[in-house]
């Protein structure tokens, strides 16, 4: 579905990410993990074209993304930065616009149908009237990740996307990727700080540490000695009710 070759992405002479490649399948959901400054969100834009690669090449289904016009992308991609925008905003009419990739002259009674139906989903069904200025950030996370399932794409880009949630909703949110990402056959990408989330709910993990890929794993085949080159934090590993779960100790000696 997704597949990165050699991607590599540079601020003026600084660089950023060196020689990335990746792939990812349809209803895989692969999270991009590592330390602050790692590169995490600018792969992540790297990979619809918001920001352009140095060098390297990024295909959805054998298609190079560079040769897509910004309609084809838009049907592509869908991305949820960290934060959202506030604007005087229905959460109903913000929710809605994920269809524009899909309308051609308005929005039809399917398009508003499907709103209402992944509004309820979100548990967002309640704030539908109310103004995205009037939310918590949270919520406006929600309305982010809402909008962004309607849209429908073929790969779908989070970065951070529970960062602002509170652990139930975290659950919830994620949940609610995961089936949907089964559903439609999504391929999904998602950027996390959080370890013991990403090991719950991620099927192939990647570890980028000063903007190089230096561990990848898929999920069950993740290793403590993994996790300690990439954070430089000694952790213990083990098993609840079927998951891993990661437990940090002290720092390791510089």
């Amino acid at each position: 579905m997704l597949t990165v070759q050699n991607l590599s992405f540079r601020y003026g002479a600084a660089p950023v990410l060196s020689e990335i490649s990746l792939t990812v399948e349809r209803g895989d959901i692969a999270v991009v993990l590592g330390p602050n400054g790692a590169g995490k969100t600018t792969l992540l834009k790297c990979l619809n074209r918001i920001l352009a690669p140095a060098s390297g090449k990024v295909s959805v289904e054998g298609r190079p993304v560079a040769s897509m016009s910004r309609s084809e992308l838009g049907r592509t991609f869908a991305y949820i930065p960290q934060t959202q925008p506030v604007t005087e905003t229905t959460v109903f009419d913000a929710v809605l616009l994920g269809r524009r990739p899909h309308i051609a002259w308005r929005m039809s009674r399917k398009d508003v149908t499907m709103t209402a139906a992944i509004l309820d989903r979100m548990g967002l069904a309640d704030l539908s009237l109310r103004y995205l200025d009037e939310l918590s950030g949270g919520e406006r996370q929600k309305v982010g990740i809402a909008r962004a399932l309607l849209q429908e794409p073929k790969v779908l880009l989070l970065d951070e996307p529970t960062s602002n949630l509170d652990l139930r909703n975290q659950l919830e949110a994620m949940e609610t990727v995961s089936r949907i990402a089964r559903e439609h056959a999504m391929a999904v990408v998602v950027s996390m700080h959080d370890l013991n989330l990403a090991l719950r709910y991620g099927t192939h993990f990647f570890f980028l540490k000063k903007g190089c890929l230096v561990e990848n794993a898929l999920q069950g085949a993740l290793t403590r000695d993994m996790v300690e080159r990439v954070y430089d934090v000694r952790v213990e590993m083990t098993m609840h009710r079927g998951t891993p779960v990661v437990l940090p100790g002290e720092p390791l000696p510089n």
